[in-house]
């Protein structure tokens, strides 16, 4: 798979852009496109070019979801090349960049990080982290919404879209046939690889509760999202970070096993401190925070606390959580999660 390794200083490593080319049908179609940095941009720009494109060539952007380091530059490229720009209809409202929508997801963001307990001074620095990022994260662009099934002919190759929500509410994996033509058993190869953006990463397990305010239960979502992945039972996928994942299957066990044991440390400490808001689970978890963590620490603990409290383990009152009389039988503990 043909890809270029995009710089990120403040996510989960190097983002990936990859590139699809047809060149017999002169088709160029990128997935995913890196944050909107001069740093950035100019990787991208070199990396077309060492093959011998320019922005201006692309035909269609296929996006796994809309977090800047990923879709940062769609509108730009579109710009010069009046590319064809597609994601989930859950997240076309962002990348468009569409003035309801964003202030639907501030207001959510502030109502949350009042819920959780954040205090003012590591909220205003959040708030002052997330204004500076504004200006990264590039033009808007014009979308071609989709949703899970949809096959799209891009760049010589099919790829079906697998809705994939709980690090975002529109992520999407895309599973990897071959062209047109193939569709339907012509290539051996079909469907056993998979772009899975920020679903599945070969070193962090993907933020749920805090990258993407707008996820309901967000951590049954993405449990849900992942055991999907392990029905597909790829050969090997494609992150949005870093390098291919070679035993997907492994790494997506890996993830659940994860959260079934953080699970457990939420838990433990609820029984050893007491009732107690999301910020602190957090801060018991974690450590202190700074950046974007301010909001991924306690988005996390949130996570695992409302799912615990859907299933009736812990009671939530006035912002805090606590354990119901009735001791959670950790031998079932991973039934609340897979």
């Amino acid at each position: 798979m043909d890809r270029i390794s995009l710089g990120n200083e403040e996510f989960e490593g190097r983002n990936n852009a990859y590139i699809l080319a047809d060149e017999e049908r002169d088709e160029l179609a990128l997935v995913d496109t890196g944050i909107a940095t001069d740093a950035v941009r100019a990787d991208l720009r070199e990396g077309l070019a060492e093959r011998g494109y320019e922005f201006a060539d692309v035909d269609d952007i296929v996006l796994t979801h809309f977090h800047v380091d990923h879709a940062g530059l769609a509108g730009e490229i579109q710009r010069e090349s009046d590319a064809t720009v597609y994601v989930h209809e859950a997240d076309a409202p962002l990348v468009e960049q569409d003035p309801d929508a964003v202030a639907a997801v501030e207001e959510q963001r502030l109502e949350l990080l009042e819920q959780w307990g954040v205090p003012d001074d590591a909220r205003d620095e959040l708030l002052s982290f997330l204004e500076m990022g504004k200006s990264v994260e590039g033009e808007p662009a014009e979308t071609t919404p989709i949703e899970d099934g949809t096959v799209l002919d891009v760049g010589g190759r099919t790829l079906e879209t697998l809705h994939a929500p709980g690090h975002a509410a529109g992520l999407c994996c895309f599973e990897i046939g071959g062209g047109p033509e193939t569709r339907g058993g012509g290539d051996a190869a079909d469907g056993t690889e998979a772009f899975v953006g920020d679903a599945v990463l070969p070193v962090y397990t993907p933020n749920v509760g805090g990258a993407d305010f707008r996820v309901d239960r967000p951590l049954e979502r993405y449990a849900e999202t992942l055991e999907r992945i392990l029905d597909r039972d790829y050969d090997r996928v494609w992150p949005g970070h870093r390098d291919p994942i070679d035993e997907p299957t492994d790494r997506v066990q890996t993830i659940l096993e994860h959260h079934r044991e953080r699970t457990e440390n939420v838990l433990d400490v609820l029984e050893e401190h007491g009732p107690a808001d999301a910020w602190t689970v957090s801060a018991h978890l974690f450590g202190d925070l700074e950046g974007i963590h301010i909001v991924h620490g306690p988005g996390e603990a949130y996570a695992h606390l409302d799912h615990l409290r859907q299933e009736g383990v812990v009671t939530f009152d006035e912002g805090r959580y606590a354990l119901r009389d009735s001791a959670t039988d950790r031998e079932s503990i991973g039934e609340f999660v897979a």
